[in-house]
């Protein structure tokens, strides 16, 4: 398979045929999560927000709900207690990658891919600005990313932009397939994942955005 035939027509239909199929598969298990999430704590089941994607266009990024209704709107750094706005479920979907799976969704639209550099909220204009300079943010963005299996909450925006960087000038399908690879190894292992001890040293992760709710 060549690879600019790959990334102009084979990626996208793998990605919508795939989605599609997980969207049918899971819709139990989703439901459930959803029905938990609004169990467990007051507030929307659904978690939307802003992002940057392709070309650094805006669109709304969905995800179950993790944060309580009134976590402040403000970058995980800049949180010295972020476990207190975290509901227990919220955490073991967190942990666990369940909360992504709005996204299949995001897929289906258009918005994003499984695998590209991560959509990113205005809390992380520097990496975004960055993007735009390497040309990260000429292609999708995805549910899991080569940043995101190289470090996760442990690369600087410097690291993170030159990871999603080198992505965008190499996407093929066996870079995807290690990606893909990669990322179910870091879920089941959950490495990388938050701890408050990362947070209150002031280290910035995309493992545990700020879930406010949109308006």
């Amino acid at each position: 398979m060549g690879i600019k035939l790959y990334k102009k027509y084979i990626k996208r239909i793998l990605d919508m045929c795939i989605s599609a199929i997980l969207l049918i598969v899971l819709i139990i298990p989703m439901l459930l999560i959803a029905i938990l999430v609004k169990a467990t704590s007051p507030g929307p089941v659904l978690f939307i927000q802003e992002r940057y994607g392709k070309n650094s266009k805006p669109f709304n990024l969905y995800k179950f709900r993790s944060m309580t209704a009134n976590a402040p709107v403000k970058a995980n750094s800049e949180f010295n207690n972020i476990t207190n706005y975290v509901t227990p479920f919220g955490m073991f979907i967190r942990k666990t990658s369940l909360d992504e799976l709005p996204q299949l969704w995001n897929i289906i639209k258009g918005n994003m891919s499984f695998i590209g550099p991560r959509p990113l909220a205005s809390t992380d204009n520097k990496v975004v600005e960055l993007r735009k300079v390497n040309g990260a943010d000429q292609v999708l963005p995805g549910i899991s990313g080569l940043a995101q299996v190289n470090g996760r909450n442990n690369v600087s925006d410097e690291e993170k932009a030159m990871f999603d960087a080198k992505y965008a000038k190499n996407i093929s399908l066996k870079l995807d397939g290690f990606i893909i690879f990669q990322t179910f190894i870091s879920v089941v292992k959950q490495d990388d994942i938050f701890k408050e001890s990362i947070v209150k040293n002031g280290r910035k992760g995309d493992s545990l955005e700020n879930d406010k709710p949109k308006s």
